[in-house]
């Protein structure tokens, strides 16, 4: 059994995608963290995919491909697979660790379901700062316009969506 230490939160949370809106994870991240090639982990999914509806995974356009290529303009020739990536949402992600059976798939699932968690937490505390921040306006002068605007400002900073990682 591998220890949870092996692969940390900071190590997930880089290879989570917003892509259609929605935080995913890409089956060649997947793989790499499982220690299995893609090919393989890609069989598994399409020999069982009536475990995974359109809303736990998806395959990726060619256009949202190869937008991720062209963010990833370090990568070497013959790198990327010519087929089309599989995403996956967190539920797909639960959804993997009953057909990966191997201790490490365990292990690093349990891990990204911590990460995923973590995520979810984080957004919660921003809303919540967000919600007391337009409580103080509504009960103040002009005086504090300014630190209000400046805050206004990072909060939307935050809400622009990140293609990749965190």
């Amino acid at each position: 059994m591998i220890k949870n230490n092996l692969i940390t939160i900071e190590q997930i949370t880089t290879k989570i995608y917003h892509i259609r809106g929605i935080k995913v994870m890409l089956d060649r991240d997947l793989a790499s963290l499982y220690g299995v090639e893609t090919k393989y982990l890609k069989q598994a999914v399409r020999r069982n995919i009536n475990r995974f509806p359109d809303d736990f995974m998806f395959e990726l356009s060619k256009a949202q491909e190869l937008s991720l290529r062209s963010q990833n303009a370090t990568l070497k020739r013959g790198q990327h697979s010519k087929y089309l990536s599989f995403a996956f949402t967190e539920q797909g992600v639960a959804m993997l660790s009953s057909i990966l059976k191997s201790d490490r798939a365990i292990q690093v699932n349990i891990q990204i379901m911590r990460t995923f968690t973590k995520l979810r937490h984080m957004i919660s505390e921003h809303e919540e700062l967000r919600k007391a921040v337009d409580e103080l306006k509504q009960q103040t002068d002009e005086r504090f316009e300014i630190v209000f605007s400046v805050l206004d400002k990072l909060l939307a900073d935050d809400e622009k969506p990140k293609k990749i990682g965190f």
